[in-house]
């Protein structure tokens, strides 16, 4: 926790030897920061090489992929608008 702390990510109220964690930003930011971090960390900063990791290890189905690739289209749709 002392680690999170130092990075901002959270803070406490201390209760005598007691000490109370609460967040700092929200879950979102963390989650962004996180996923950043690992992606670059493990996948050489390839969303490519994350995804395609994360279906293999995970047996994504059809249905799922074929959600994936719609929601990239419409991705790239109001990119190129």
């Amino acid at each position: 926790m002392r680690i999170l702390e130092r990075k901002g990510f959270v803070d406490h109220k201390a209760y005598g030897k007691t000490h109370e964690y609460f967040p700092v930003i929200p879950k979102e930011k963390y989650i962004r920061f996180y996923l950043n971090k690992m992606m670059i960390g493990y996948f050489d900063g390839s969303i490519v090489k994350l995804m395609s990791f994360y279906a293999k290890e995970n047996n994504i189905g059809i249905i799922e992929l074929d959600e994936i690739i719609k929601l990239l289209k419409g991705l790239k749709k109001a990119t190129i608008k």
